[in-house]
């Protein structure tokens, strides 16, 4: 698909977009070791995050790990046990939601079903007083951004899917708060709407300059929309970063596991000198060799991503390293991928090996029940300490 000229204009703004390198940098938002308990439980645990101007920023995790919670204390909604959470550099502890420059974006949407699309977009610029001239430039304004002008007078059960979530997105973008936070905004939406949906919200939060909070349990929207990451776990902050880094760089067996598909050895160090270390692997009976330091002795874990291991019917090149064989128990064909299913010889460890179909055909094609080896480099996969 061809880029519109906007979208050209903002490709480079948003590769060089990083202003959480910038030491001297202040960011908008900041969670500072906040807490929050209901009752005996602990929701939110010690959680501290900066958030900088014109980031897309996403808290990803499972159910009741405390995102959408953290999220509701910066709206108002809920007040933290102890901690402190600022909005450029004010204090919000006891300032109401009315009065936050922050709006919400539900996942149900919360349309009037009464109120014609104009109106919806409306409601909140009425509820302000603002002129009547000035609410009727905005709610034009709104509605060309998503490209809801054709249907203004339309009820919400007149429109689709697709149509009510940009209803909800124009009016509560239409009050221009500092912060739009986004809760599940796309679950509703079937995948191929979900996904069209991913870019039209990246291009814009660009377009318009705003910093985009989204809570979501996603990995993939997360990875598509944010600039940075926080994967939360059981209340607590376990590593924040860009996209790339979450995946390519995990700080834990956690996060390596929960953000896409990861292939873990248990293994120990069994040498470590130049930038390698050796690994002794009884989990599948074999001796690894993979970029990184520890100390001999030490119990790690080998990550490996499934598109980063080879396989084949043949023996591997003769320089290959940390090589297995195994027999084929199951395959998924994807359309522009195929996972394997590989048992490993002589040990219960399943190893999943994902390689993109780049040809309509094979000469030597790969089968259930067959004997193969996967094998991948040495800087293929990152040590987990923890």
């Amino acid at each position: 698909m061809a880029l519109k000229p906007a979208q050209k204009a903002l490709g480079p703004i948003r590769r060089s977009f990083a202003p959480w390198l910038d030491p001297a940098a202040v960011p908008l938002i900041r969670f500072e070791n906040v807490v929050k308990r209901f009752g005996d439980f602990t929701a939110v645990d010690d959680v501290s995050i900066d958030i900088h101007a014109r980031e897309f920023f996403a808290l990803l995790g499972p159910s009741g790990c405390g995102k959408t919670t953290l999220m509701r204390m910066l709206a108002g909604f809920e007040e933290p046990t102890s901690g402190r959470i600022t909005l450029a550099g004010q204090d919000l502890v006891g300032v109401p939601p009315y009065r936050r420059p922050v709006n919400m974006m539900f996942q149900s949407y919360a349309l009037f079903p009464h109120m014609s699309v104009e109106q919806n977009v409306a409601f909140g610029l009425k509820q302000d007083k603002l002129p009547k001239a000035e609410i009727e430039a905005r709610v034009k304004e709104m509605l060309r951004l998503v490209k809801l002008e054709p249907f203004a007078s339309r009820k919400p059960h007149q429109l689709s899917g697709g149509q009510r979530q940009r209803v909800a997105l124009a009016r509560s973008l239409a009050k221009r708060p500092k912060v739009l936070l986004l809760d599940e905004p796309l679950g509703a939406l079937d995948k191929k709407l979900r996904e069209e949906t991913q870019f039209e919200l990246m291009d814009l939060q660009m377009e318009l300059g705003l910093t985009f909070l989204i809570v979501t349990h996603d990995q993939e929207e997360a990875m598509t929309v944010a600039d940075r990451i926080a994967v939360m776990n059981h209340g607590k902050l376990v590593q924040v970063a860009t996209p790339g880094e979450i995946y390519e760089q995990p700080s834990c067996r956690y996060v390596a596991g929960f953000i896409g598909d990861i292939n873990l050895f248990e293994a120990e160090v069994a040498a470590s000198a130049g930038g390698l270390v050796t690994l002794k692997s009884d989990e599948v009976g074999a001796t690894f060799s993979a970029a990184g330091e520890a100390s001999p002795g030490a119990s790690v874990a080998l990550a490996v991503r499934p598109e980063k291991v080879r396989i084949s019917i043949d023996p591997p090149p003769a320089d290959a390293t940390n090589v297995l064989k195994g027999e084929v128990w199951d395959i998924a064909y994807l359309g522009d991928w195929t996972v394997f299913l590989v048992k490993a010889e002589n040990s219960e460890k399943i190893v999943r090996v994902s390689r993109a179909n780049v040809m309509r055909s094979e000469t030597q094609p790969i089968a259930w029940d067959d004997k193969v080896h996967v094998w991948f480099a040495p800087d293929a996969g990152v040590l987990l300490t923890s």
